[in-house]
């Protein structure tokens, strides 16, 4: 089996965001191998699974140290909780859900957070007709209480599901109550502070970005048709 090393994070070179991006796919893949029963694994085949090159996979993980032996592969195991203590999965990190429509209220119930180090801490909301309601075991707050709720609990991360019309002001006072990452289902571009990180998940955006293909692929068909 292949040996890894120890990863001092804090004297390593700041990689890349889009290295950052790639180390939680790593992590699922070497997840699956485990669960597969896998407990070695080449850089080839690793990134076979994912469809990023060998060669991508070593110089993303070299600006964390030194993984692995050449001819050997990766001890998976090992690796894996390398890759996890690297991104700050050794402990659970509490989150502060705000907006509890249907879509807030479906990531409440998702289950694979918690599996995955992360908690939902607080449900928050500006609906006087959900405050008090319950989602599982957790009450929906008001949004009026967020930032009392964010300081107790030491939340520094938060999920915003509420329109894009709402989320910078959302985003605003969540920065002010000491959160320092947002992930946003909001459809707009969030304006935060430097020391602040911001993520994006918009449905639609990435749909219009594949439909680009499909109507170029239709644009050739039409082009190619002898009867146009």
């Amino acid at each position: 089996m292949a040996i890894g090393v120890e990863v001092d994070v804090d004297r390593m070179e700041a990689p890349p965001d889009v290295v950052i991006r790639r180390l939680p796919l790593y992590a699922r893949s070497l997840r699956y191998l485990l669960q597969e029963g896998i407990e070695s694994v080449s850089s080839q085949e690793l990134g076979d699974r994912i469809n990023v090159t060998a060669a991508q996979i070593r110089k993303d993980l070299s600006y964390f140290g030194e993984f692995g032996k050449q001819g050997i592969g990766y001890d998976v195991r090992k690796l894996l909780q390398q890759i996890e203590d690297i991104l700050g999965l050794s402990h659970e990190w509490p989150v502060a859900l705000v907006g509890i429509g249907h879509l807030g209220a479906a990531i409440a119930r998702y289950e694979g957070f918690r599996q995955q180090g992360i908690r939902i801490a607080g449900l928050f909301d500006s609906n006087p007709e959900k405050i008090g309601t319950m989602i599982d075991d957790m009450p929906i707050l008001s949004f009026d209480d967020a930032d009392t709720v964010i300081k107790e609990q030491g939340i520094r991360l938060a999920i915003i599901a509420v329109p894009a019309q709402r989320a910078q002001e959302v985003a605003d006072r969540l920065v002010m109550a000491g959160v320092r990452a947002i992930l946003s289902y909001a459809p707009t571009v969030l304006q935060v502070p430097d020391g602040v990180w911001v993520r994006y998940i918009d449905p639609v955006a990435v749909l219009h970005s594949m439909t680009y293909y499909l109507a170029r692929d239709v644009s050739g068909a039409r082009q190619n048709d002898p009867e146009t």
